[in-house]
């Protein structure tokens, strides 16, 4: 993967992005990807700012792989919501990084899009 990251790339669906990678980063991508589908069910897939994204009313989440990390963009509320589950990881305004050495915390992650789809129904 060598410092590669999805911006740098156009990929014509989230199958084509998650194919990209190494086996076992698709793997993890794989089961974010069916975490959210399980969280949030009527939600649309697309690409957007060059990395697999969810759609419900508007953006919902988004996710990408780096060399070290997954990024996860579930916008600003849900970080500060989940502020306590999340001192764990490194976290800026609006973004998640888990550590692709350590276990995703995929139960973290259907949280956090339950509480996204929620927010986007108001």
């Amino acid at each position: 993967m060598s410092g590669r990251t999805s911006m740098q790339h156009t990929y014509a669906d989230i199958d084509a992005y998650i194919a990209a990678f190494p086996s076992n980063i698709q793997t993890i991508l794989k089961k974010i990807r069916r975490t959210i589908q399980k969280a949030a069910p009527r939600a649309e897939e697309k690409i957007a700012y060059g990395m697999p994204t969810f759609t419900l009313n508007g953006n919902l989440v988004h996710f990408a792989a780096f060399t070290y990390h997954i990024g996860f963009y579930p916008t600003p509320s849900a970080i500060k919501k989940f502020e306590k589950e999340l001192s764990l990881y490194k976290t800026s305004k609006g973004a998640i990084q888990f550590p692709i050495e350590k276990p995703i915390p995929y139960d973290l992650i259907e949280k956090i899009v339950a509480f996204r789809v929620t927010e986007q129904k108001k």
